[in-house]
């Protein structure tokens, strides 16, 4: 028996199937682009409100970018802010500026002036008064526009290396403690200085550590024999630190050891 002929299969389908994905795929490709492009209004309205209340770029009730409008303000406000920084820069030569500018430095000098009287009036005061009491050469008195300083010489108040205050300089400590009394409302600070000599002994291992000592010895000694009140007193050591002559010298170093009483007076603060 003849075999009969083979018959062909008939043409594939399966193009349809390709083409029918991709057209879905097209489909939620642009369902998804429709999706993106709804904004919801009314949290946009809440993202323009607070950076329009923080930065000022969102005006004109713009709720869109697309209209153009946003950044046209933008642009506009840059050129207002470049428009504010060149009419500053013209008002910083104008003479109205110039002279409210004169007008407060002379007030500033004013003030400055009158802080330099005061202290100047408090320190005759109280130079008066240490003449008075016959302890002027043993108490040296200065003054700024902040307050006026006593100083008194280390080597008359205490022994080498010791914050011990000596017996023959108490009398003389007395009498500055009366003439302080007279300003108890004022801030009083006193201040240990020593030279630059190393200190090494069983109480004090360095300069720091006795100037802070002789200081508070000074500020207890008060405290015990005056109505000077401590909350308005401070007392600190500033070892060697700030000379006020040349350390190389017996002479120097003698000025060097010293305790400083600064009196500030109702303008200090000024």
């Amino acid at each position: 028996m003849a075999r009969k002929k083979k018959e062909e299969a008939p043409p594939s389908q399966g193009w349809k199937d390709t083409f029918s994905d991709l057209m879905n795929l097209l489909l939620c490709f642009f369902v998804l682009l429709f999706a993106s492009s709804n904004v919801d209004e009314a949290k946009f309205d809440e993202i323009a409100a607070s950076f329009q209340s923080t930065f000022s770029i969102f005006q004109a009730g713009s709720t869109a970018v697309g209209d153009g409008v946003l950044i046209s303000n933008g642009v506009s406000q840059l050129n207002e802010l470049s428009e504010f920084i060149n009419s500053m820069g013209a008002m910083a030569d104008n003479d109205e500026i110039a002279e409210k500018f004169d007008e407060l430095q002379n007030e500033l000098e004013a003030v400055e002036q009158a802080k330099m009287e005061t202290s100047e009036q408090l320190a005759e005061q109280i130079e008066e008064a240490l003449n008075e009491n016959n302890i002027g050469d043993e108490v040296d008195i200065d003054f700024n526009s902040q307050y006026v300083q006593l100083t008194l010489r280390g080597a008359i108040l205490f022994d080498p290396g010791s914050a011990k205050i000596s017996e023959g300089i108490v009398p003389t400590l007395r009498k500055v403690g009366m003439i302080l009394d007279r300003y108890a409302e004022y801030e009083i600070e006193i201040e240990g200085h020593t030279d630059n000599v190393p200190q090494h002994n069983s109480q004090y291992a360095s300069n720091d550590e006795l100037s802070s000592a002789r200081a508070l010895s000074v500020f207890e000694f008060f405290v015990a024999n005056t109505g000077l009140s401590p909350a308005l007193m401070k007392h600190s050591g500033r070892g060697e630190y700030v000379p006020i002559a040349d350390n190389s010298t017996a002479e120097g170093r003698d000025r060097n050891r010293r305790v400083e009483i600064k009196i500030y007076h109702a303008l200090s603060n000024y």
